[in-house]
């Protein structure tokens, strides 16, 4: 999960150092032989941001690409699968999802030090900012509109029928969500306890509303993680899949919604504006729109999935203040975090209340 740094931290390129491992040569025999229409000579330089898998953009004769990469070095088991992205990347593009495309996956450690995949340079225009201000007011609301489309979309696909029915386990997505954090919370003794929390953590399990969904869903859905057409209100690619999994499309789409109600000095939103002040639809409105995308008569029990993503960002920054506390996390960005976490437990306190 990208943080709310500003454009100026994550946007751009920088020159890539002998640290990241790379063997020019290797690369290019690599490309030539996998990418169709791949022209060389190649230049490499490295993506800015706090992607945890290392991003590069590629430069050739041919035109730009895009190569993302395990990092180096020893990883836990399961982390940063660059295939599993590869993979999902593929599956959607097939289905006119906006995505890049993917050319090749290299499996091989020998060739630039880890797993990588290449695909297309997507051109266009990120925003930073969940209140889209770079956009004229008028606007802004087919912005909205596009995000909103876009994640109903992906919703809709059935998972066996895009060669992904394995992609992640199905059935009980909320109490298999709900007792891994718990677990992690629990765990993590440094960070401390909280009284906030462990009432969630007793609510949440009771609060589980009747019925299952299995979709592909996205895990990070927000703003900052598409890059839109340079002038229209237009995704042509979503990006950073790396949570991407089967689970419950309402848990993803309440991640994308709690922009309404999030800090913008927290994660990207406009939890601290009335929206009709910036020509936005209302929250109301917003979640009637993803309705009538997706065929839904309402969400019921909507406040519930507000407070389970509220819950899970909690529980991520309850472990970056444990890291904080035994010194395994130095950065500002990280005490930042550490310091931010009661909020997030107070905004997922006041959907649960919300619920009663």
């Amino acid at each position: 999960m990208s943080g709310a740094l500003g454009a100026d931290a994550n946007a751009g390129v920088e020159p890539v150092g002998p640290d990241h491992g790379f063997d020019l040569d290797r690369l290019t025999a690599w490309l030539q032989d996998n990418v169709k229409g791949f022209q060389g000579p190649v230049q490499l330089f490295k993506f800015k941001g706090g992607q945890s898998n290392p991003t590069f953009k590629l430069v050739a004769a041919s035109g730009d690409y895009v190569l993302r990469r395990k990092p180096l070095g020893q990883l836990a088991k399961g982390a940063h699968a660059v295939d599993r992205e590869a993979r999902v990347l593929t599956a959607l593009h097939a289905q006119g999802f906006p995505v890049a495309k993917v050319h090749g996956l290299c499996t091989d450690d020998s060739i630039v030090g880890s797993m990588f995949f290449v695909m297309d340079m997507v051109e266009g225009r990120i925003f930073w900012d969940a209140g889209f201000h770079d956009v004229p007011a008028p606007d802004r609301a087919a912005y909205f509109s596009e995000m909103n489309r876009v994640l109903a979309q992906l919703h809709s696909y059935d998972p066996e029928a895009i060669g992904l029915g394995d992609y992640g386990r199905r059935g009980n997505y909320f109490e298999r969500q709900i007792g891994r954090w718990t677990k992690s919370y629990l765990a993590d003794t440094d960070a401390g306890r909280d009284a906030g929390m462990d009432r969630l953590i007793e609510w949440l399990p009771s609060a589980v509303p009747e019925g299952d969904e299995s979709t592909v869903v996205h895990g990070d859905f927000r703003c900052d993680n598409m890059i839109f057409h340079p002038s229209e209100p237009r995704v042509l690619a979503v990006l950073d899949w790396e949570l991407s999994t089967l689970g419950h499309p309402l848990a993803d789409f309440a991640y994308h919604a709690i922009m309404y109600r999030m800090p913008p000095d927290i994660v990207a939103g406009i939890g601290d504006v009335d929206p009709a002040s910036l020509s936005l639809p209302s929250e109301a409105d917003y979640v009637a729109e993803y309705c009538a995308n997706t065929g839904r008569d309402g969400i019921p029990n909507y406040d519930f999935y507000i407070a389970f993503n509220f819950f899970r960002l909690a529980a991520i920054f309850h472990g970056i203040k444990g890291r904080v506390a035994r010194g395994q996390a130095s950065s500002a960005h990280a005490a930042e975090r550490a310091a931010a976490y009661p909020r997030l437990v107070k905004l997922a306190l006041d959907a649960m209340e919300a619920c009663s």
